[in-house]
């Protein structure tokens, strides 16, 4: 049995402004029964601290569910800031959409 995949891909800058309502998306996706949530950042040019900390209570709310989250296709400045805050450890990262699909969906 597959499981319910939801996958967001924001854009532009994530930081305060938006970090909240993106927050509440991934929590209302996984109330609907969305087990398996991927974040494409492919289109995001910037994230600051407040998008980053909206990421790890995503991370929690999507965890506490019986769920995983998995992240995709960030730039190098998203990047940096994943491993100077350590969470390149906490998060699963994933090169490209198509790395995800061959590592996550194709073993379900």
């Amino acid at each position: 049995m597959s499981s319910k995949i939801k996958i967001f891909q924001p854009s532009g800058i994530l930081d305060g402004t938006k970090a909240s309502e993106f927050r509440q998306q991934i929590s209302e996706s996984v109330k609907n029964g969305a087990e398996t949530v991927l974040v494409d950042f492919q289109d995001v040019t910037f994230m600051d601290s407040s998008g980053l900390g909206a990421l790890v209570l995503a991370l929690k709310s999507v965890r506490s569910a019986g769920g995983k989250l998995y992240i995709c296709s960030i730039n190098d400045q998203i990047r940096m800031l994943f491993e100077l805050t350590s969470m390149d450890r906490v998060f699963d990262i994933f090169l490209s959409r198509e790395e995800f699909n061959k590592q996550v969906l194709l073993q379900q």
